[in-house]
């Protein structure tokens, strides 16, 4: 398959996993034209794709016997091991020349051993995880950090183009997780920041939006203030990107660094924080949820305009 066999007349594409992120991503690739066979663990989440024209796959296994480029967005390792290596998985249903992608957060050993298991039967895999939530998915401006070969990865640019604005090689198979997990590491301790931003500007009498106007524009500005902020002051917890996922994103990013040796204090912190959110059965809500966590810890509440 050369880079001008990927079209929309040439190039079936399976999509497995249609919840908050992927049923928009796999959106954009029937807006362009694309066959598309998608399957889900529940096929109520999928049946406005399959209304748009999608059509139904009962198993990853009977996606991957029909398509030449499989991408996956599902929750977990275990998941994304069961999606791949199981009975009814991928592997077992891949055609030789196939392409099997995988969006999901994981880990990077898992990536390398999909990777490793596709190239045995002259399949290919790349690890490609996102960043950019909902609203990312929604608007097709994720940030996509991808792992495996190159060439493969070259190939399938015009998909990832549907669905992102930043698309970058990071390196081998595993390459991929390992940058998502830095992303993950990052945001871990900003929302921290963002929270208690908030906070004090609150307990200072201040307009929380025109706070978050302000130091939005500045040397603090970044995703999270100016896209949750105004969330969180809303009091809109709705998932972008859920709490339970987080919990396990920032769980794999620690087990990577105890692996290597590495102290990382800040993201400890941020992983009890969320432990203990989603102990209070918080696990289904946004990350901005965060916020209730630090509210109670200091008996207040993060809401609307001046506190005077």
């Amino acid at each position: 398959m050369s880079p001008e066999a990927i079209s929309p007349d040439r190039t079936k594409v399976g999509w497995i996993g249609t919840g908050v992120m992927g049923k928009p991503m796999c959106g954009h690739i029937l807006r362009a034209g694309y066959r598309v066979i998608v399957h889900n663990r529940t096929k109520a989440k999928a049946e406005e794709l399959i209304a748009r024209g999608a059509k139904w796959a009962g198993s990853p296994r009977e996606v991957a016997e029909e398509a030449d480029v499989i991408f996956t967005m599902v929750g977990y390792p275990e998941d994304v091991r069961e999606v791949y290596l199981g009975p009814n998985g991928i592997l077992a249903g891949a055609k030789e020349g196939s392409i099997m992608i995988d969006m999901s957060t994981s880990q990077p050993s898992l990536a390398a051993e999909i990777y490793s298991k596709a190239r045995a039967i002259g399949a290919h895999a790349l690890d490609a995880p996102v960043s950019g939530g909902d609203i990312g998915a929604k608007e097709a401006t994720l940030s996509i950090m991808i792992g495996g070969d190159r060439d493969i990865a070259e190939r399938v640019k015009p998909l990832f183009q549907l669905m992102g604005k930043s698309i970058r090689y990071m390196g081998p198979a595993g390459s991929g997780q390992s940058t998502k997990l830095c992303n993950q590491i990052l945001i871990a301790s900003t929302m921290i920041g963002v929270v208690e931003c908030l906070l004090y500007a609150h307990k200072s009498g201040l307009d929380l939006m025109d706070v978050i106007a302000a130091v939005g524009s500045g040397a603090a500005g970044c995703w999270s203030i100016n896209n949750l902020g105004p969330r969180i002051v809303r009091r809109d917890f709705d998932p972008g990107f859920m709490v339970e996922h987080f919990v396990k994103d920032m769980g794999i990013a620690l087990e990577e660094a105890r692996r290597m040796n590495l102290a990382l204090p800040g993201l400890a912190m941020a992983h009890q924080f969320y432990v203990a959110l989603k102990a209070k059965g918080k696990g289904r809500l946004g990350t901005q949820a965060l916020a209730l966590v630090l509210e109670e810890l200091n008996n207040a509440r993060i809401e609307g305009g001046p506190n005077r």
